[in-house]
């Protein structure tokens, strides 16, 4: 190969790299920019593209991919003006991906968009727009403009004012997506186009010091929190592991007026608009971790969950002003008449009049909870939560008490050490049931029955155990068991399980069956240890248990001492036992009457 063969493939690849570094330089400023950096598309820079330009910039298609060509020599600054206006193209829904064969615009939508994007950009400079562009723009919308200049005829100034020269620079192509639906340019664009305004007010304000990041100054929210770490042992280790989330996009989207807490998140939510001294902010913030640590959420059961939620806060404000901890904000719940009592005590005095009580408002607002039951943002690390805040409370205690740090409420005291030790599970109550009321065989001994080891000891006569057969027949107890159609496998199968080992483990030779749905079918004496085997489920209509209970209550050979057990749904009729009983229902279900025997949930 020649010299001047060389040194002309040499300039050429130099004029590439050119190119290319320019280009590269133009989408940096483009991505740079957080409302343009939302609207996905891809680069095309190849040799043998047909849709780049031949005499402009860049070309944009309904599919998200901007063409330019590999060659084209332009200033960084005129190459993020061009890819920021095609990127806009986009936003702005001037080419929309959808299914079917795309009908072109003609020439006068084609000006009637350029035109609503330039306009847009010299209000939000991105590069520096070509001088031969006009310095200002006709008012209008794309759909008044395209109307306007097909019945006039297009303005020769605003014929020409895209990114391709006097070819078309966007091009509407048919969506070939084999799954899911196009993707929606328009909605991404309008979405960080909101958020980068408010944080540009939020700037403004005073309430943050960059477009990224977090606030440089430390807010009075923050403030308050490490003062708890600092200062007040009792809930320092609570707010050690808490996360505050100032946003006021969020806020204002889920209706937070102050503060709300989800305390599987470890999240309390603040409005980074409201104005409260670091007093009130203490008071505030130590309101929605006490939600938190005494987990009010979990504790709602079948309750009114906004009504339970007013009662937390009336007990929670009470122990807050007690305590000393802030200062309250005006407008709280607060009644001297609940002093002492707990959430569920107040839920039941203010539960007769609920008109009144949903006119209260929570730190979230009116009519709204304050203890959210989601989190807002994406999941985070998984941790025991139950074990995160009783450990937290529990070690606050301590501390507080141990370094004489002020007065706390006895009955706020009395709720820790409660959680310092957590109610037993359904099957360790179950178990404890059995022990209670249904009787252990209790064996004899007779020198007429001969003991297993006479034949090791001949010379030593050895009494032998039995089981009387009254003994045998008195340690039993009845399963009313409800095999309607809304019945879960799940279910049945714990407890039929449950059942068998305890009553096994207390050598209870048998049980009494009954399955109901719309009747009784009575399945007689069953050995333990087939109840969750071998049992045969043998009705699957509705859900009628009263006659079940009167067939074991009325039968003479069901011991009158022998307790029952009744598993169901919860939807079932109203039941009336007149023995020793209980029921094993579903999770967070409720009899739809009031129980006398004790209630294990199945979990």
């Amino acid at each position: 190969m020649s010299r001047p063969q060389d040194r002309q493939k040499a300039k050429a690849r130099k004029k590439r790299d050119l190119a290319a570094e320019a280009f590269t330089e133009g989408l940096r400023l483009v991505r740079a920019n957080p409302a343009l950096a939302a609207v996905e598309f891809a680069v095309c820079r190849l040799e043998n593209c047909d849709l780049a330009p031949r005499d402009g910039l860049v070309r944009i298609d309904s599919d998200g991919d901007l063409h330019a060509h590999p060659d084209r020599l332009a200033e960084p600054a005129a190459w993020a003006w061009a890819i920021a206006h095609a990127v806009l193209h986009l936003g702005f829904g001037h080419v929309p991906s959808r299914k079917g064969r795309p009908v072109q615009p003609d020439r006068a939508d084609l000006a009637a968009r350029c035109t609503v994007v330039n306009r847009f950009l010299l209000s939000f400079p991105v590069g520096t727009a070509p001088d031969e562009l006009p310095a200002a723009y006709p008012d209008g919308d794309e759909e008044q403009l395209a109307a306007r200049w097909r019945r006039d005829g297009v303005p020769p100034a605003y014929e020409r004012c895209g990114t391709a020269g006097p070819e078309p620079d966007l091009l509407l192509l048919e969506w070939t997506g084999w799954f899911g639906s196009p993707p929606d340019h328009q909605l991404a664009f309008a979405t960080a186009l909101t958020r980068t305004v408010a944080t540009a007010m939020d700037m403004a304000g005073g309430r943050r010091d960059s477009m990224d990041g977090e606030p440089a100054v430390k807010r009075p929210w923050q403030s308050a929190l490490e003062w708890f770490i600092s200062s007040y042992p009792l809930l320092g280790g609570l707010a050690a592991g808490i996360k505050l989330v100032a946003d006021a996009e969020l806020a204002r989207a889920h209706g937070i007026s102050v503060a709300a807490v989800n305390a599987e998140a470890g999240e309390i939510y603040v409005n980074p608009l409201r104005t409260f001294e670091d007093e009130e902010w203490r008071f505030i913030l130590a309101h929605e971790m006490l939600h938190a640590a005494l987990r009010h959420g979990d504790r709602c059961g079948p309750r009114d969950p906004y009504l339970f939620n007013v009662a937390c806060d009336y007990v929670v404000n009470g122990w807050l002003r007690d305590m000393r901890v802030g200062r309250m904000p005006e407008g709280l719940l607060y009644d001297a008449r609940f002093a002492g009592r707990s959430a569920e005590e107040v839920y039941d005095r203010i539960a007769g009049d609920p008109r009144r009580m949903r006119r209260m408002a929570t730190l979230r607002g009116k009519g709204a909870g304050d203890v959210l039951g989601a989190p807002l943002g994406p999941p985070g690390a998984y941790c025991d939560l139950d074990e995160f805040y009783r450990r937290g409370l529990a070690q606050g205690l301590d501390l507080h008490q141990r370094q004489e740090r002020g007065f706390l409420p006895g009955d706020l005291v009395q709720e820790i050490r409660a959680l310092s030790h957590p109610p037993l599970p359904w099957d360790a109550r179950l178990a404890r049931w059995f022990d209670e009321f249904v009787p252990r065989p209790e064996p004899l001994r007779s020198y007429a029955r001969p003991a297993r080891r006479q034949a090791s000891t001949p010379d030593i006569p050895r009494a032998g155990r039995w089981f009387p057969p009254e003994e045998v027949a008195r340690c039993t107890f009845g399963v009313v068991l409800d095999t309607s159609g809304s019945m879960s496998a799940g279910l049945l199968g714990k407890a039929l399980g449950a059942i068998a080992s305890y009553a096994e483990a207390r050598d209870v030779p048998a049980a009494r069956v009954v399955f109901c749905d719309a009747g009784p079918y009575d399945a007689g004496y069953l050995a333990v240890t087939e109840i969750a085997g071998r049992v045969r489920v043998r009705g699957r209509g509705g859900t009628v248990l009263q006659p079940g209970i009167d067939l074991l209550q009325r039968a003479d050979d069901f011991p009158p001492g022998a307790p029952l057990l009744v598993i169901t749904d919860a939807d079932c009729d109203v039941l009336r036992v007149r023995r020793e009983h209980a029921y094993l229902i579903p999770p967070g279900r409720r009899l739809p009457f009031t129980p006398r025997g004790p209630v294990f949930r199945v979990s």
